[in-house]
């Protein structure tokens, strides 16, 4: 069983960085696919970024995209998301998941990951 724990969430000004890490333990996730989501107050769960298992493919929502950065490192069973650019918008409790998909596939739905992290809160000040 996967457990996950996110990590490097803070407080941040506006057009700065944060890079948040997620740690998986229990068993390995070299064949799963895993993401990133983020829930604002009032606001449901969206998808942030996702990345195939194998790493190879990722994708980013629109709001995101050319500001934060997906990757992972499945020796060391972690993942990351580097934020730049910040904005007062992306402030959300950002969360890390994880399904078994050994395909060169990005999950965006919720829905389908099976296994969450705690969150970490990133607040961006204007």
């Amino acid at each position: 069983q996967v457990q996950l724990v996110e990590s490097g969430g803070g407080l941040v000004q506006a057009g700065g960085s944060l890079r948040l890490s997620c740690t998986a333990s229990g068993r390995t996730v070299r064949n799963y696919a895993m993401g990133w989501f983020r829930q604002a107050p009032g606001k449901e769960r969206e998808f942030v970024a996702g990345i195939s298992s194998a790493g190879g493919v990722t994708d980013y929502a629109d709001s995101v995209k050319g500001r934060f950065t997906i990757s992972r490192d499945n020796a060391k069973n972690t993942m990351s998301l580097q934020m730049s650019s910040l904005k007062p918008e992306d402030t959300a409790v950002y969360y890390c998941a994880a399904v078994m998909y050994w395909t060169m596939t990005v999950v965006t739905t919720s829905a389908t990951y099976d296994v969450w992290g705690q969150g970490t809160q990133v607040t961006v000040s204007s």
